[in-house]
């Protein structure tokens, strides 16, 4: 994007106490469609006087890698926010200068912080990302019912399970903060709709957080129909089932023309690599493939499921089902940890990881025939600590 950006690109704190909304453009490099939205809506409101009640905030994500229009300067920002690392580095800031994403993660980091500690109500935040390939249009999560309905508000798919295949994500550290959060993905780097359709789901945030009334601001409905259309034969919900990764030396290639959301067939060769061809391991959808040098991830894997098991899931999560669910056979509490399950796949052979899904849990371990699943919830008090 030429010369370096400024890591607060706008702050407009509304009169009225209400929400903060962060938005995070350009956490990789070479995606700077976030950033180019987020500079529109942040001058659009400065200058049509919306009163705003609560606060909105645009962050830079990597400056140094998006002056350069990279990926990454040295390791992947958005890999990095791991609870001990990055505990690490901000207990010892002589450890900043190892990298330059370390850098760019605690100026980050204490952006978001000063942000959160001048808050009047919720913190919601949003991580906007583009894809290399094209259709990459979706939502995703850390699934807990807040999370889920604030992004399924933004009328395009909803993939989870990805907090499950990538961990060291912005998202993830900032969802154990107890932070409401999502990711956006507004398609191809290059496709200069990506901008267009990243500024809509900002101003659907807004309203969906309460800072703007969406009857005051026709930007909003107007979005919501740009997203339908954008998406328009897409599934509502998916869930992410594999993903994969590859080394540098692994001569990962991906077969040309894949686009997000194509459908492959079990067996299909997808991509290659220094072992030969690369097969889709059953029917599914392809998400992300990678059509560019820098990256690890070769490509996930999604599985539509009805939207009716949002709804399913719901219910279970309030009446508190996950009180329970220890009664089944072969499922057991851990003793020293506070929502979380250990579930002997010998005896509980029928129990899929799904079951634990609906409930709230997601996979923190899996050893042979042993199951370890967390309540997110406990996820985020353990962080807290």
């Amino acid at each position: 994007m030429g010369l370096e950006l400024e890591r607060i690109l706008g702050r407009i704190r509304g009169e009225e106490a209400g929400p903060t909304l962060i938005c995070v453009g350009g956490l990789h490099g070479n995606e700077p469609a976030g950033v180019l939205a987020l500079e529109r809506v942040l001058g659009r409101l400065s200058h049509n006087g919306f009163n705003l009640r609560g606060e909105f905030v645009g962050l830079a994500g990597n400056r140094m890698a998006l002056a350069q229009g990279r990926r990454f300067m040295a390791i992947d920002l958005n890999r990095a926010w791991e609870i001990d690392r990055v505990g690490q580095l901000l207990s010892n800031p002589g450890l900043n200068g190892t990298c330059p994403e370390d850098h760019e993660l605690v100026e980050l980091l204490r952006a978001i912080d000063d942000v959160a500690d001048a808050s009047r109500g919720t913190v919601y935040v949003i991580d906007l990302h583009t894809t290399s390939g094209p259709g990459g249009i979706f939502t995703t999560v850390a699934d807990t019912l807040q999370n889920r309905a604030f992004a399924m508000s933004i009328p395009v798919p909803l993939v989870l399970g990805l907090e499950e295949l990538v961990e060291g994500t912005m998202l993830e550290y900032l969802g154990r903060r107890g932070f409401v959060s999502a990711v956006f993905e507004g398609g191809q780097h290059e496709d200069p709709m990506s901008v267009d359709r990243t500024e809509a789901a900002i101003w659907i945030a807004l309203a969906e957080s309460g800072l703007i009334r969406e009857s005051d601001v026709p930007a909003v409905a107007a979005s919501r129909k740009m997203l339908r259309k954008a998406v328009k034969g897409l599934p509502r919900a998916l869930e992410m089932r594999h993903k994969h990764h590859f080394e540098a030396g692994d001569g990962f290639t991906m077969r040309p023309g894949f686009r997000s959301f194509d459908s492959v067939q079990e067996g299909e060769v997808i991509a290659f690599d220094r072992g030969g061809e690369v097969r889709a391991r059953a029917r599914s959808q392809i998400l992300m493939p990678l059509y560019q040098e820098q990256g690890n991830d070769g490509f996930f894997l999604v599985q539509r499921f009805s939207p009716w098991w949002l709804k399913v899931s719901r219910w279970l999560r309030q009446i508190h089902a996950d009180r329970i669910v220890h009664w089944l056979p072969g499922v057991t509490r851990d003793p020293g940890r506070p929502g979380v399950l250990v579930a002997n796949r010998r005896v509980a052979r029928w129990y899929a990881l799904e079951l634990f899904h609906l409930l709230g849990y997601r996979k923190h371990l899996e050893e042979g025939r042993r199951l370890v699943v967390m309540r997110r919830e406990a996820e985020m008090l353990d962080s807290r600590a």
